[in-house]
């Protein structure tokens, strides 16, 4: 559920213990190595032009394994964050994958409330959960009835993903799927 690799179970025990309100995670690489270092040109370092084939990478993905979707939502930045780096890495991802499938991106419904600490500097999944519950909200309904394709580029523990789903869904989402590029191992 949570896209984190496994060997043999159908679920991690994470899974198993946590009641997550998404629909289920998927990520087509591991965080780590050339896709590790790709992301970090494109997130810190404004290597904005591998929107494009990171966003190809996904829609490959895509054509193999199909989540269901009728509407593409990026996971979005607080206004501060966003001003520092200047683009929503997300969102570059959802355009141009959006591009790539034929499906609308919405951007102006789900927003981040709060300024929270960098997931990655957050040491643990419960303190990561704690970081990011309530952090989200959708600000109308317009994605109401609509099956959402939550997209982010990283997921670690799913904590930031779930935290979008519970806005989504408590603004009348019927499903909410992430799909994250890479998967923290």
């Amino acid at each position: 559920m949570c896209s984190k690799p496994l060997l043999q179970e159908d679920y991690c025990p994470s899974c198993r213990r946590l009641r997550l309100e998404i629909d289920g995670i998927r990520s087509p690489f591991v965080f780590q190595g050339m896709v590790r270092r790709a992301i970090h040109q494109f997130k810190y370092r404004n290597f904005r032009a591998l929107a494009l084939p990171l966003s190809q990478l996904l829609a490959q993905y895509l054509e193999t394994k199909p989540l269901p979707g009728d509407v593409l939502v990026p996971v979005p930045l607080h206004s501060r964050r966003l001003r520092e780096r200047g683009y929503n890495q997300s969102g570059l991802l959802s355009r141009e994958l959006g591009k790539l499938l034929g499906l609308p991106v919405v951007e102006d419904s789900l927003v981040r409330l709060r300024d929270t600490r960098a997931q990655a500097r957050t040491p643990d999944a419960e303190e990561r959960r704690g970081n990011v519950l309530g952090a989200f909200s959708c600000r109308n309904e317009s994605l109401k009835g609509r099956r959402v394709l939550l997209v982010d580029d990283v997921c670690t523990t799913g904590a930031t993903l779930n935290s979008c789903a519970i806005a989504l869904k408590g603004a009348g989402a019927s499903s909410v799927w992430g799909l994250a590029l890479a998967r923290e191992g």
